[in-house]
């Protein structure tokens, strides 16, 4: 429907995902019952709310799915996303959804389905496989550590670790320069995440950040499930962290982040806090796409 028509009542919640307290996560926009919704549209809010994501909540095609799910960022539409995947959950039950099995969720989204599980107050998702991974090319990482900041390979080690966002993880030997970091460009990388450990006996396991770069100006996700699912695959099966851990993330962008990662049998489970902070109506109108400026006739 053009701009200036009735324009359709669509259930909304704003959930703060991975908070260690009130609003200490990163939130996600959830909006109910967006069959209605074009691409535009659903691109056009994402801009609008200019959250890391917004996510669509839409009936399941997938026979084993319980409902579908599109996640879009200010920039472009994701096949799958961490922070999204359990606030959406979060809205959908919250909402009155009712899983086919009362011990699983299952969610379709542009990598297939993933499944949920409730662990004690949390929720947590099984991580996808990769679709990509492996070392990364070294004449391809020489510019995105200068970049960083981080003029010696010899103490990184790098992988793509991408499940979906693009990632590129690379793990660094102290958690202070993790934290130091403020890169200025990505240098043709969409999506990277930087790690480290911390010594046994800490609070933490792991310091993590994330930067997405494919706006070209760079930003730092406050906290991020698909990087930290990533990550967990590679750490555990190297043995640099055990199958049970904590991970923060956010401290740079005052957040307090915490990511419950465990690893069993097969599947890695990453799980946080899920709370509900804004709910209510959208009155949202189908939206033309922007039009490119004309120049003025000379």
């Amino acid at each position: 429907m053009p701009l200036g028509d009735a324009a359709a009542r669509h259930g909304f919640r704003q959930v703060d995902v991975f908070g260690d307290g009130p609003v200490t996560g990163n939130p996600v926009a959830v909006l109910h019952d967006a069959a209605d919704l074009d691409d535009d549209t659903m691109a056009a809010l994402a801009r609008w709310t200019d959250l890391s994501e917004t996510t669509f909540l839409l009936p399941a095609t997938d026979p084993a799915a319980d409902y579908r799910l599109r996640i879009f960022t200010p920039d472009r539409e994701l096949p799958f996303a961490g922070h999204p995947t359990l606030g959406s959950a979060h809205a959908w039950l919250e909402a009155g959804g009712v899983p086919r099995d009362p011990d699983e969720l299952v969610q379709e989204c542009g990598v297939g389905t993933v499944r949920l599980r409730r662990v004690g107050d949390r929720l947590a998702f099984a991580a996808p496989p990769l679709v990509r991974g492996g070392p990364v090319d070294p004449e391809a990482l020489a510019p995105l550590l200068d970049a960083l900041g981080l003029p010696d390979p010899a103490a990184v080690t790098a992988r793509w670790i991408d499940n979906g966002p693009g990632w590129v993880g690379l793990l660094l030997p102290d958690p202070e320069v993790v934290l130091a970091l403020s890169p200025r460009t990505l240098a043709g990388f969409t999506s990277v995440g930087v790690a480290s450990t911390y010594p046994a006996g800490a609070e933490v396991a792991l310091e993590v950040r994330a930067f997405i770069g494919d706006s070209g100006a760079v930003r730092e996700d406050p906290v991020t499930g698909s990087l930290q699912a990533g990550f967990a695959g590679w750490l555990i099966a190297d043995g640099h962290l055990p199958r049970r851990y904590v991970a923060a993330q956010g401290a740079r962008r005052r957040r307090r982040g915490r990511v419950h990662v465990e690893q069993v049998g097969t599947d890695t489970w990453i799980g946080g806090a899920t709370t509900t902070v804004v709910t209510g109506h959208l009155a949202l109108p189908r939206v033309a796409p922007p039009q490119p400026a004309r120049e003025a006739p000379r």
